[in-house]
C-alpha cells in the first residue's frame, strides 16, 4: 500500500463506508488520488508499480490517464464524497457566518511565496463577514506566515498533518475540515484548489481570487494556473453562480460514480476483510 492512500485518512474514511475498521484501514493494492488535479490523478513524476490500480475521483483524470498510455484506472468518486455519506449534516443545520478561506499551500518539499499583505487587503475589501484562515501546517508551523495573518486579526487554523510514510495521519482531518465549513457561508482561497470544491459540496458559496502565489519547485508541466483559467474559468472571481459550481464540483468530486458499499468493497479487494 503507497503510503499516499493514507493522506488526510482518505482510506479510513473508505473503510468506514465500507463497514470496516477505520482505525486501521485494510491495505489498498493501487493508488488512490489525495487531491483534485488537472491531469491523471498524481503529480507529473509520480512512480508507479506495474500492475497496480489507479482509483481515481472522476472520469477524467482516467481519460488524461489514457492518452497518457497508462491504465488500470478504476473511477470510484472522492473519498470527501463517502464522508458525505458518513456524516450527513445535521438536523437543523448548524447556522453559517462569515468566510473559511484556504492560502495556496506548500508540501513537505516546497515553500510558497507571494504578497501576503496585498492579499490580506483583498481579503478585507471583499469578504462580507468574518474571516476563517486556513493554513496548511506547512504554513502554520512558519511563524512568519502565521503571525502576518493572526496579526492582521483573522481567526487562524489549521486541520493537522496527512501524515509522510504512514507517520503523523491525522486521520479526522477531513471530518474536521467539514465541521468547519458547515459553519461559514463562504469558502475562499487564491488558487482553484480541493478545498473549493469540498466547500462547494458543504453548501459554501465559492470564491478563488488574489495573488495565486508561487511554489518552490513547481512543475509547469500540466498547464498551471493558466490551464485552470481557461477550463475551469466558471469557477473563478469573487461571485461565482452557484448553480453552475455545484454542476462543476459534482463531476470533479465523482458524484455520479460513487458506489454502493458492497461494490465499493469488491473494487477496492477489501470483500474478505471485516
Amino acid at each position: 500500500m503507497h503510503h499516499h492512500n493514507h493522506y488526510y485518512g482518505q482510506t479510513h474514511v473508505l473503510a468506514r463506508y465500507c463497514g470496516l475498521n477505520d482505525t486501521q484501514p485494510p491495505r489498498l493494492r493501487g493508488y488512490l488520488q489525495h487531491g483534485w488535479n488537472i491531469s491523471c490523478g498524481w503529480n507529473p513524476v509520480h512512480e508507479f508499480f506495474d500492475g497496480a490500480w489507479r482509483y481515481v475521483w472522476s472520469d477524467a483524470p482516467r481519460r488524461r490517464g489514457h492518452s497518457l498510455g497508462r491504465r488500470n484506472y478504476h473511477v470510484i468518486g472522492a473519498p470527501w464524497l463517502y464522508l458525505l455519506e458518513n456524516e450527513p449534516e445535521p438536523v437543523p443545520p448548524p447556522a453559517r457566518e462569515g468566510t473559511l478561506w484556504f492560502l495556496f499551500h506548500g508540501w513537505e518539499g516546497g515553500k510558497i511565496t507571494g504578497d501576503h499583505q496585498r492579499l490580506i487587503d483583498e481579503i478585507r475589501e471583499t469578504e462580507p463577514g468574518p474571516v476563517t484562515f486556513s493554513l496548511y501546517y506547512t504554513e502554520y508551523e512558519r511563524p512568519e506566515v502565521r503571525r502576518t495573518y493572526e496579526d492582521a486579526g483573522f481567526d487562524v487554523v489549521s486541520f493537522g498533518k496527512r501524515g509522510w510514510n504512514y507517520q503523523g495521519t491525522d486521520r479526522r482531518f477531513l471530518h474536521k475540515q467539514l465541521h468547519a465549513l458547515r459553519r461559514h457561508e463562504r469558502v475562499a482561497s487564491n488558487r482553484l484548489s480541493t478545498a473549493i470544491f469540498y466547500g462547494i459540496s458543504a453548501g459554501c458559496q465559492p470564491a478563488v481570487y488574489g495573488d495565486p502565489m508561487e511554489l518552490a519547485g513547481e512543475n509547469p508541466l500540466f498547464g498551471g494556473t493558466a490551464r485552470i483559467a481557461r477550463l475551469w474559468g466558471d469557477l473563478l472571481g469573487k461571485d461565482v453562480d452557484m448553480t453552475t459550481a455545484r454542476e462543476i464540483t459534482d463531476l470533479e468530486l465523482g458524484r455520479p460514480w460513487l458506489m454502493p458499499p458492497e461494490e465499493l468493497r469488491l473494487i477496492l479487494d477489501w470483500e474478505n476483510h471485516d
